[in-house]
């Protein structure tokens, strides 16, 4: 499916306020992705973070990772209130974060629960080799192919997720891969309803422009407790941490 910027934005700026009660997995992947990361290195000189929407993964690393400058970027601009809170002295890019260009070669450039909205990862590899100092660490979290698997099933919509053989062989032409790990996290709901207003308060009804009708809804709603009497809900992470060759 093709991902439209603009919609992401849109729908995430709506999710704001209510994101980091509802984004229990990506409270998870933070915490996994700054673990991994402290074990190699607790101090880079200079930090990039894309994708700081909230500051959830901001948050995490301010406990465990020293810095001298810490630079942050996101969609929407909102953002940038959330990360000062956490580092009142980090600098702010607003926009696209294909398109930003630091003021400095970064030590360490990390991402949660971001890169799968990127659609091609290969110039996405070498566009942040290109801003990372000689050795410097590129860590990301993403989603493998089983990611929704519920939902795609149900109604075909999904991102086009790259399996974790597919992200290492991408990654490794131009970085040595650290580590990288795929685990799974299953969310339970009491009804379709819930699991339907979990997704809009994390921002992830950006899968589709379209606004579901009543009847939509309710076919949706009813095909789902047809399909998965339990309610849940599959979230499939994976942790990438990489040196720049």
């Amino acid at each position: 499916m093709q991902i439209n910027p603009k919609i992401i934005k849109n729908h995430f700026e709506k999710s704001l306020d209510k994101y980091n009660k509802n984004a229990i997995v990506q409270q998870i992947m933070a915490e996994e992705l700054i673990a991994e990361v402290s074990n190699i290195e607790t101090y880079f000189e200079n930090i990039l973070e894309l994708g700081c929407g909230t500051g959830l993964l901001t948050n995490e690393l301010a406990k465990k990772i020293h810095f001298r400058n810490y630079f942050a970027n996101d969609l929407i601009e909102k953002s940038k209130f959330y990360v000062e809170k956490i580092i009142p002295n980090a600098l702010f890019y607003h926009g696209n974060a294909k398109k930003i260009k630091p003021l400095k070669k970064m030590d360490l450039i990390i991402s949660n629960a971001m890169f799968q909205w990127f659609e091609n990862l290969e110039n996405i590899s070498l566009h942040y080799k290109n801003i990372l100092n000689k050795e410097g660490i590129l860590a990301f979290s993403t989603f493998s192919p089983e990611n929704f698997r519920e939902i795609k099933e149900l109604t075909g919509l999904s991102l086009n997720y790259k399996s974790t053989k597919e992200i290492k062989n991408i990654f490794e032409k131009n970085y040595d891969i650290l580590h990288i790990k795929e685990f799974t996290h299953t969310l339970n709901f009491s009804n379709p309803l819930e699991l339907l207003a979990h997704m809009k308060n994390t921002g992830v009804n950006s899968l589709t422009a379209q606004h579901l009708t009543f009847k939509e809804v309710k076919e949706f709603c009813e095909n789902y407790i047809k399909k998965y009497p339990q309610i849940t809900l599959t979230y499939s992470p994976i942790i990438v941490i990489c040196k720049k060759h």
